[in-house]
């Protein structure tokens, strides 16, 4: 019941804040509310929303309603998403493998391996060369390390509805995990989720801030 009480009070939120946006935003945020709340509903009935999965190239499962946001079809060709990449086998909580939630930050040396990457804004694709060469020694460790597992997070910046940053998100995972695979990591191993803009490290309301929220993180498992 408790996660079914935390679900009512985010809906209320969401609800209260409509009253200061535009009659499009509040119409946004409130069928974001409808959708968090059917979320919670089924949580209690173990129903399981951790885990936005690519499929393939053109299908990252992502919110529904208008919220879904294409792949670019000329930034996918520049990095190479030229094949279909399965699901992992086992989903979180099976054979041994936690639910994300159990993911830990890399400490230590690892920190310094998965770093976070940033995004431009309204953009999914990686184009910093140091962002590249993170993906790159993400690849290596993973390929050297068989027992890790990966969870990518995509988070977004407060800009726009929530259902739009949560599918932005998803984007941004799922564009990592992409490249990974491409780089020879086993897709068995890596999973996504999206916080869209529900987890900000700057508070702030500049571009400095956005800048900051605009991220993918990691987090493992080492079994």
């Amino acid at each position: 019941m408790k996660v079914f009480y935390l679900f009512i009070i985010g809906t209320l939120t969401l609800l209260t804040g409509c009253s200061r946006n535009s009659d499009t935003s509040s119409w946004d945020n409130m069928k974001t509310a409808g959708r968090y709340m059917g979320r919670g509903i089924d949580s209690l009935f173990g129903k399981d929303y951790d885990s936005y999965l690519v499929e393939n190239d053109d299908g990252a499962i992502g919110p529904k309603e208008g919220d879904f946001i294409p792949l670019n079809d000329k930034d996918l060709k520049a990095q190479g998403y030229d094949k279909a990449y399965p699901q992992p086998k086992f989903s979180p909580g099976e054979n041994g493998i936690p639910q994300l939630t159990k993911f830990q930050t890399p400490s230590g040396e690892l920190a310094s391996v998965f770093e976070q990457i940033h995004f431009d804004s309204d953009d999914y694709v990686i184009r910093d060369r140091q962002d590249i060469a993170t993906v790159q020694k993400i690849a290596a460790y993973m390929k050297h390390h068989e027992n890790t597992f990966l969870c990518i997070a995509g988070n977004c910046d407060e800009r726009a509805s929530a259902g739009y940053n949560m599918a932005l998100g998803t984007r941004r995972a799922n564009s990592i995990r992409v490249l990974l695979i491409k780089n020879g990591v086993d897709f068995n191993r890596i999973y996504t989720i999206s916080y869209g803009k529900e987890k900000p490290l700057a508070l702030g309301h500049t571009q400095a801030d956005w800048k900051i929220n605009r991220r993918a993180e990691f987090k493992i498992f080492e079994r």
